[in-house]
């Protein structure tokens, strides 16, 4: 706790972090190589959690702006949009091609793509809370984000599949890790000091 009585660790809007499977050293990665059979970007798992590859920005959904600092109500739809690339996480109804599931890609051009890009936070309290353990759920086809263990082959050996999931598992709890946050907006730390009179 800080001296005003607010918790600083709140995953918030417009911070840049790299994405980790709970549990794992899977890291939620945009590759430029390879393309799926809908012609969209995969998007793979990783071991090495220092790969630049692997960073992601939280957006608010799509044309909605949020203000940098904001912090992340749970329940609350977001965009993830890669750093490297500027393409958003996304799904839609094509099925992933190593594990039958669900699809998931990037997509989009410089942070702008379309409804499909928007995830649903799920987590426990009122905000997601930067080192607590998180699902998310597509909000139009409701898959669950996750990674099981199934890895391509050539040319992008050895990493592996990210797709969506219907039921939740512990193949869909993530992290943010290492990257750079944003400290809380004020109108939140006004909100902790209301609380505590």
């Amino acid at each position: 706790m800080t001296e005003t009585g607010f918790e600083p660790n709140l995953s918030s809007f417009k911070a840049c972090f790299q994405l980790l499977q709970a549990g794992t050293t899977q890291c939620g990665r945009d590759r430029h190589v390879e393309n799926y059979s809908s012609g969209q970007q995969s998007v793979t798992g990783v071991t090495s959690v220092d790969d630049s590859n692997s960073y992601w920005r939280i957006r608010g959904k799509t044309a909605t702006v949020c203000e940098r600092g904001t912090p992340i109500k749970c329940g609350q739809p977001i965009r993830l949009t890669h750093v490297n690339t500027g393409r958003n996480l996304h799904s839609h109804h094509f099925t992933s091609p190593l594990s039958g599931n669900q699809e998931v890609s990037a997509f989009g051009e410089e942070g702008e793509g379309d409804y499909l890009d928007d995830w649903t936070v799920l987590c426990n309290g009122p905000y997601w809370v930067r080192d607590g353990e998180v699902r998310f759920k597509h909000s139009s086809t409701e898959v669950l984000l996750s990674v099981t263990g199934e890895q391509y082959g050539r040319p992008i050996s050895g990493q592996k599949e990210v797709h969506g999931m219907a039921q939740p598992s512990q193949n869909n709890y993530w992290k943010a890790m290492e990257g750079i946050f944003m400290k809380p907006s004020e109108l939140l730390k006004a909100e902790a000091h209301h609380a505590e009179l």
